[in-house]
């Protein structure tokens, strides 16, 4: 697998990076945790954490949080180190700390396992078993599942990867109540089915870089025609079932209204990208999806924070 990817690029950052010498600064070791997607995974373990019943106190809430946030940047890390390969041959990723040799593949490495065992031992310890046990294993599925085995093996990696991403709320409401239910399986469910349409709108006008990276994403293997209709066929999915908590009960009227005008949006777009299939036109509506689905997701876990906030000051 290693002699794989290393016939991948023949990128000399990359190669210094391996050697061990690194010239790594606090930055760059941020930079490895992946701080954007950490942050929409906090904010996602937010709800989570709000939206249980359980009445949680501040610094097991502080503490579940903070676990949750270094294990999906120790996640990103691992990603990175593994990923390097690659990484050096594409536009978007050339100059991460790795493959641009700022830190070693083996400092990623070591730094990786370091803030996955200290989140999933002190999340066990001080907070729960359950919670520890369920974030122990979205790292695992993150950098094996995912990272090590889906990514560069089928279309599908993004499909099924996305679960690692739809977590985080799962994590927290276990956290918080030391049990799992419907309501947070939802915000899983959401999430999960948001990250195909959400990804594959970017490997629309990232196709490219991902074929000369050898990463077998759904515009490489399938062409951009298929990846369109996928991209409305799930975002047609995605729709009623991020509605759905207010359906059930889960959640209020300002919640069901955001769902349901903030997806026809996102059908909107998903549409336009569906139709719009040469040149500039093409490649202007991918990129509009792809940065509305990031304000669509948003809004919906707001709006859950909100009508949370509220009704607790209103008890």
């Amino acid at each position: 697998m290693r002699d794989e990817r290393a016939s991948l690029t023949t990128s000399e950052p990359y190669a210094f990076a391996a050697t061990g010498e690194g010239l790594a600064s606090p930055r760059d070791y941020f930079e490895l945790l992946k701080p954007r997607v950490m942050s929409l995974v906090i904010f996602t373990a937010l709800v989570g954490l709000v939206r249980s019943p359980a009445d949680v106190h501040p610094v097991i809430a502080f503490t579940a949080l903070l676990c949750i946030a270094v294990g999906a940047g120790a996640a990103g890390a691992l990603n990175m180190w593994w990923d390097a390969d690659i990484d050096a041959v594409m536009t978007r990723t050339s100059k991460r700390p790795v493959p641009s040799g700022r830190v070693s593949a083996q400092e990623a490495l070591a730094f990786g396992l370091t803030l996955s065992a200290f989140s999933v031992g002190v999340l066990g310890l001080l907070v729960n078993a359950l919670a520890g046990a369920l974030l122990a294993f979205t790292i695992f599925f993150y950098v094996v599942i995912y990272t090590m085995w889906l990514k560069r093996s089928t279309p599908q990696n993004i499909v099924i990867g996305g679960a690692a991403g739809a977590f985080p709320p799962l994590v927290a409401w276990a956290a918080a109540s030391g049990t799992v239910s419907l309501e947070p399986v939802l915000l899983f469910a959401i999430i999960f089915f948001w990250t195909p349409p959400h990804f594959w709108a970017l490997a629309l006008y990232r196709a490219d870089d991902y074929a000369r990276a050898g990463v077998p994403m759904l515009p490489v293997t399938a062409g951009p025609d298929e990846t369109r209709l996928q991209i409305l066929l799930y975002t047609l999915f995605l729709v009623p079932l991020a509605a759905s908590p207010a359906v059930l009960g889960y959640a209020g009227l300002s919640y069901g209204a955001v769902a349901i005008l903030a997806g026809a949006w996102m059908i909107h777009l998903a549409w336009r990208v569906f139709r719009r299939r040469e040149g500039e036109p093409a490649v202007k509506a991918a990129k509009s999806l792809f940065g509305f689905s990031i304000v669509y997701l948003f809004a919906l876990f707001a709006t859950l924070l909100g009508e949370a906030v509220v009704g607790g000051l209103m008890r």
